[in-house]
């Protein structure tokens, strides 16, 4: 459903600003998006290209200046309620963004002078109990003079790029239904993919497409077979429900898309990471031993029409929250003498995969963090080796990774030049697994269905019980000594299949890194610090705290009127429990409370307070 607002009666063209040269400026269409990785001015889409690479062929701040860096200017985004997990756009002189609640805005990237803001006015006190994890957004998509943002209440809304004034409004879920949108949307082929979270409350999993200039629907995939009983919407969902069994659609199955995408043009393929399966233990689901296909799994399909072309499934019967959504990689590598383009993606289950992204083969998987889930995997396939006693039960057994995973959502960056992936990762992440007894599956409400203790008053997650049995064996690179940090910035040579350096500072969540030509690895630490490292060797050349202590987002770079620039999001401000009582009054703001803000830094620029 799409409803096409007044402003689209207006020409889908941008004025230039006061101030900016008299240059007509360029609207972002397939050619420019296509070609984003020659450009080094500008940052398009999510991962600077459709491959998400997150590597800029900018070098005037490089190795041997960056210690220079300073702060150009900052913006309020305002007054939070949640990390600022969005990657920033830059395109004909204007930063684009979005903070939480789904407000987006438009700055001028010279000065940090506001263009303008448009508030969705998301019904918070409804939707904040559908959230699971967090009330944050992950990025707007640019298209043909359009900024596309998605609205955390199921809506994905396009505005004008110069005026904010909305064009066409779409419905893609409803949070009745117990949906959220966290992802950033991406643009294939003039439509608009956009996926959904929410797989720890009882949801059928789906990505859907969009017209980019209309908002109208175009197709959706649904990544778990519904009702047996009723018409398959796909082949590809039909053979899906011979590796379920039970009646999985009544507790909705999971497999939501809430991060991971990218996309090749010359395959004609977009490709997408989905979720863990819901609830988390396979026997609740009653899928024991079953694959429950196409939750954790990475799918390829057809950009004009979501058909399936292939799957590569790194956790079966995924039992532990591995959801596959993490950053998908795309490049060309040479492997074993033979050249070819890959997929790759460090997954939450702690394994590094390198897949042939043309026909969904596997080529080689490494753990890059501590695992206890898996002796290994198969050379052929790619399919894990479980340890039998991460097949948890009653009692509680400590798995890794846990959770949050070895790589979550932080994105990694390649550097084609070096060959190798910076990889924000928790080195020994795990958590405690036993499957609840007294699970009752409960509408409208999360269904874990593994044991936890009760919710903190301050609204985070339950702690899980105590181990009682001994954890699996291990598998992959030795943790730190004791006291050392287990939260690190890992290089991994893909080829080779080799860590070559690592080095403090990071972990799974927040953050992220983008890699230059400039012989730099950018990261942001989720204490709030701006850290840079040289690409080859991760020797240290500067660390800047900001002053935003956590919430911290993905840095971008560009360049504008011959300087080039470093962007980045962090802040939490105030934040509402999720298990907040209805009509409950909001926090009030301290001297302590640190309102989010967007931070451009530029050589030789102000220091930080």
């Amino acid at each position: 459903m799409s409803k096409i607002l007044p402003a689209v009666l207006m020409a889908i063209a941008i004025a230039s600003p006061p101030g900016a040269s008299a240059q007509t400026p360029r609207p972002v269409d397939d050619a420019r998006l296509r070609n984003a990785a020659k450009q080094s001015n500008e940052w398009l889409t999510y991962g600077f290209t459709p491959a998400e690479t997150r590597y800029s062929p900018a070098q005037q701040i490089n190795a041997a200046n960056v210690a220079r860096l300073g702060l150009a200017w900052s913006y309020d985004v305002g007054h939070g309620g949640g990390g600022q997990e969005a990657t920033p756009l830059f395109s004909n002189g204007t930063l684009y963004g979005i903070t939480n609640w789904s407000i987006a805005f438009a700055v001028d990237a010279r000065t940090g002078k506001e263009k303008w803001r448009w508030d969705p006015e998301v019904n918070q006190e409804k939707v904040r109990p559908k959230i699971c994890c967090g009330v944050v957004q992950r990025g707007v998509a640019l298209y043909q003079g359009l900024v596309i943002a998605p609205t955390i209440d199921g809506r994905l809304i396009a505005l004008e790029a110069d005026t904010g004034r909305p064009v066409w409004e779409s419905r893609v879920s409803y949070a009745q239904e117990n949906y959220t949108i966290t992802m950033a949307p991406r643009i294939a082929k003039g439509k608009v993919i956009i996926g959904v979270s929410g797989s720890e409350l009882p949801v059928r999993g789906f990505f859907a497409a969009y017209d980019a200039l209309t908002g109208k629907f175009a197709w959706r995939f649904y990544t778990v077979p519904g009702d047996p009983s009723k018409p398959f919407e796909n082949p590809a969902l039909k053979a899906a429900a011979e590796t379920w069994s039970g009646d999985w659609w009544k507790l909705g199955g999971g497999g939501t898309v809430w991060d991971g995408m990218a996309y090749d043009p010359e395959a004609d393929l977009i490709y997408v990471g989905t979720g863990n399966g819901g609830p988390w233990p396979e026997q609740l689901r009653k899928s024991k031993g079953k694959d429950n296909l196409y939750i954790c799994s990475i799918l390829a399909v057809k950009p004009e029409t979501g058909e399936l072309k292939w799957y590569f499934q790194p956790v079966p019967g995924d039992s532990w929250d591995f959801d596959s959504v993490q950053q998908l990689l795309l490049a060309d590598l040479t492997i074993n003498g033979r050249p070819r383009k890959v997929l790759m993606q460090a997954n939450k289950d702690g394994f590094y995969y390198v897949i042939d992204r043309l026909t969904g083969q596997f080529i080689s998987g490494i753990p890059f963090a501590r695992i206890t889930w898996a002796k290994g995997l198969d050379e052929r396939t790619g399919r894990p080796f479980v340890n039998p006693e991460a097949h948890y039960a009653t009692e509680p057994i400590q798995i890794s990774p846990g959770p949050g995973g070895a790589h979550n959502w932080a994105p990694m960056s390649f550097n084609a030049a070096t060959g190798l992936v910076y990889i924000p990762t928790s080195t020994v992440s795990s958590s405690n697994f036993a499957v609840d007894t007294e699970f009752i599956w409960k509408p409208n409400q999360s269904n874990l269905g593994v044991r936890r203790g009760p919710p903190p008053k301050d609204g985070g997650f339950a702690p899980p019980p105590p181990a009682k049995l001994d954890p699996p064996p291990a598998i992959g690179p030795e943790p730190p000594p004791e006291g050392q940090p287990r939260n690190v910035l890992v290089a991994l040579d893909p080829v080779a299949k080799q860590i070559r350096w690592q080095t403090p500072g990071g972990g799974s969540i927040g953050g992220g890194t983008l890699t230059t030509a400039g012989n730099l690895v950018i990261q942001v630490i989720p204490d709030g610090h701006l850290v840079a490292y040289s690409a080859d060797k991760g020797e240290k050349l500067l660390d800047l705290e900001t002053g935003l202590h956590s919430g911290m987002g993905p840095p971008i770079t560009y360049e504008l009127d011959g300087k080039q620039y470093i962007a980045l999001m962090g802040g939490v401000g105030l934040v509402v429990a999720r298990n907040v009582e209805p009509g409950a009054p909001a926090p009030a703001a301290t001297a302590q409370t640190v309102f989010p803000k967007l931070m451009t830094f530029e050589l030789d620029g102000k220091p930080l307070p």
